[in-house]
Parts: C-alpha cells; structure tokens; sequence
C-alpha cells in the first residue's frame, strides 16, 4: 500500500523552485495557484431572492443535455435588458461546470470589450480555460487562433455574457465550427437577430418577463423582506407592479428604493419613476 501511495504522490504535479528566481517567489507562485483553484470552485452569485429563475433554468437544461458527450450544442439566451439573462446563465453555471475541467463564465463581454478590449477578453479566456497565469496576447488575430488550438481537443463550458456584435463572437471563439464533442457554448444578448447570423446550429431560449405572482413575490422580498406585501400598500404594490413589466432588475432596485419607507414617500417616490421614464 504505501509502494502505490509513494508512485501516485511522486505522479503529482507541482511547483518546480528553478523557475523561480527565489523562496519568496516560488511562494508567491504556490499561494496564487492555490488561490485561483479555490477561487474556480466557488459558486458563482447569482440572486439573493431567485423568484421565477429556477423554472427557467431547467428549461435551458432540458436542451442543453449537460451529460451527453456525442454532441455540440450552442444556445442563446436572449430577453430585455433587466429581465434576468445573466442570473440565469450563471445559475446554468453553477449547475453544470463541475461536468468540465475547462470552463469559464466571460462577464460583461459588451462592456469589457469596450473598457478593456478584445484582447483583454482572450487573454482572461486563455488564462482561465488552461489554468495559466501568463499566457499573452499579442494581437487579435493570433488570440483567437490561441483560443482554438488550445481549446479544440477539450470538451469546453463557454458562457459569453452580454454580447452585442458578432465580431465579438468571431474574435473569442472564431466560426464555432471547431468545438470538441460533448461542449457546451451559451451566449447572453439582448438581440436575438444576432443569434440568428450564427446558423442553424444554434438553438435560442427567450428570457420570459415575471408573472404577476412571481413579480409581487420579488418585489415583496425587496421592499418588505416578506413573500407578500403588507395590507395597507397594495394598491402602491400594483402600480409597482405595473411599471416594472414583469422585469426582475426593476422590481429589485425599485424593493430596494421602498422598502421602511411611507405610504408618501412611495406616491412621491413611484411619481418620479414615471416622470424619469417618459
């Protein structure tokens, strides 16, 4: 027993001290690596009150069939801005990233290609799908063909969040025709006539507004820290209910707003918000 213990531990990979200049840094090198994987383990945040997400996640499951290695399959999920989008996806993350050893969920694309650029993107991408800490790009084009040869023999999760063009899509992940069998590539976007110039090999899922139930249930959370709202506001609740049209980002910031408030600081406050839309 402890001849195979002794063959199994000296099979382990570790840190090697001459590729680093000293103690210190090898140190360093060990507590960062030890930090990342921990930090890949961890569970995305998805909601503090996940009214109405669990339903749809597995409806997204139900086509995704996690599982199966004979196929690839790529989905967009696609909604109005606020109506859950990326909660669900993230949720979709924390569900099925332990069935891949390379996995990422790429935040905010729209935004950090824009604030940080495209290169950024592919490097955050490499970085976390190879567990490498110093892998650099150093253009766009030969990032996405790092991207494919580095990832095409893996069965990948890919979660591109908010995209808005397809020239983000191409620069990340090329023409999506070189994934391995069994991975999974999600996208989140607002539009879904992008989805549509990727081909019929991509499936699509439309975000859904709350019903009523679910949307005085989330607003309830916010604004009263209870399933239900308190007698004497329901008439101010349905107005509430009204404007935010079944959108969960709304009901959230708008629970929040309310909630200890009175009944006049809620006329005066739901005044506002129709003046600010109009």
């Amino acid at each position: 027993m402890w001849r195979t213990a002794l063959c199994e531990a000296a099979n382990l990979s570790g840190w090697d001290s001459k590729n680093s200049r000293d103690d210190s840094e090898l140190v360093q090198s060990i507590v960062e690596d030890i930090s990342k994987s921990i930090l890949n383990k961890m569970p995305l945040s998805v909601s503090k009150y996940p009214v109405g997400i669990n339903s749809r996640v597995e409806d997204v499951l139900k086509s995704l069939n996690i599982e199966s290695n004979d196929d690839i399959r790529i989905l967009g999920i696609y909604g109005l801005g606020g109506v859950g989008k990326t909660t669900i996806a993230k949720a979709i993350y924390n569900r099925t990233s332990y069935h891949f050893k390379a996995k990422i969920f790429l935040e905010n694309v729209r935004e950090k290609s824009i604030t940080k650029g495209i290169i950024h993107l592919q490097e955050t991408l490499l970085s976390e799908m190879l567990k490498s800490r110093n892998l650099k790009v150093h253009n766009i084009s030969r990032g996405t063909n790092m991207i494919i040869e580095s990832l095409c023999s893996k069965r990948v999760l890919i979660i591109l969040d908010d995209v808005d063009n397809s020239d983000q899509i191409e620069k990340l992940l090329g023409k999506c025709d070189w994934f391995a069998s069994g991975s999974r590539i999600i996208m989140t976007t607002r539009d879904k006539r992008l989805l549509d110039t990727l081909g019929n090999g991509v499936s699509t899922y439309r975000v859904k507004e709350l019903n009523r139930n679910e949307a005085i249930e989330l607003f309830s959370k916010h604004a009263f820290r209870s399933d239900k709202p308190s007698e004497n506001y329901l008439k101010l609740v349905n107005q509430v209910i009204c404007y935010a049209q079944g959108l969960p980002l709304a009901l959230v910031v708008m629970g929040v707003d309310l909630y200890g408030r009175t009944e006049l600081e809620w006329e005066s406050a739901l005044n506002k918000y129709e003046k600010n839309s109009q």
